[in-house]
């Protein structure tokens, strides 16, 4: 039984990166395209179980992946739902569900996933995939814990998952003059684990020098955040410690 519980962060299995990449497939392509469709916008979000797209379009509709499903949910005239195995379907059969064409032109950014052969399964594991659910859970409360500490002077962005990259994040005001990106990233080609960061908008990096650990700003990894007591405070310490450097 999936679930995501923020407090709990366990192990990623073998198939953790070929799930993530398929995943960003899917969410680029398949969510994010029809959410462009319906509305000219591609940002998602972190959903039960999994992510998803914002209601969107006439029928308000809904995209999203649950667990091992794809589900489609519309409340038009009649309220209807669809849904089919990720496990199995290839990008083609998902794209068929909700309606989009995989041919047309899309860009969520410049490192767009590429559609790929639309007729393969996407490698999608059951069990890394709830790890993925757990992780986006632990991130948007960070996330939204951390904003609610920085109040009206934080001047957030609204808070969306990026195709692009599929990290959940959004930017803050550290002070009049600076602002700084903070987000939760299920890992890339720099990271194999997930982690948290700080991206500072420019090259500077105040103050304490061993918080400032990667070219970009600073990360706290999944590794360490597994060993913590209390992880969702300790990673709303971490941004939080960031944003007040910045501002000093």
């Amino acid at each position: 039984m999936l679930t995501t519980t923020p407090e709990v962060l366990t192990n990623p299995p073998e198939t953790f990166a070929a799930t993530r990449v398929g995943l960003q497939r899917v969410a680029a392509h398949v969510l994010a395209r029809r959410r462009a469709t319906l509305c000219g916008k591609f940002g998602l979000r972190a959903t039960p179980a999994g992510i998803g797209t914002p209601a969107c379009g006439p029928d308000h509709e809904i995209v999203r992946i649950s667990g091992t499903r794809l589900v489609r949910e519309r409340t038009g005239e009649a309220a209807h739902t669809t849904s089919l195995d990720r496990t199995t379907a290839t990008l083609a059969d998902a794209a068929a569900l909700v309606e989009v064409d995989l041919d047309a032109p899309f860009d969520a950014g410049h490192d767009t996933m590429p559609v790929g052969d639309p007729t393969t399964p996407v490698a999608l594991d059951p069990e890394a995939l709830d790890v993925l659910a757990r992780w986006y859970a632990f991130g948007w409360t960070v996330l939204d814990r951390t904003l609610a500490a920085l109040g009206p002077d934080g001047a957030p962005t609204v808070l969306q998952l990026w195709p692009e990259h599929l990290d959940v994040g959004c930017d803050v005001a550290a002070s009049a003059e600076v602002r700084t990106n903070l987000g939760a990233s299920p890992g890339d080609e720099h990271s194999e684990e997930p982690y948290l960061y700080v991206g500072p908008w420019t090259d500077r990096r105040p103050a304490d020098a061993s918080y400032w650990n990667v070219s970009f700003g600073a990360v706290l990894r999944y590794g360490e955040l597994q060993r913590a007591a209390d992880p969702v405070s300790d990673g709303v310490t971490f941004l939080m410690r960031g944003v007040e450097l910045l501002g000093s």
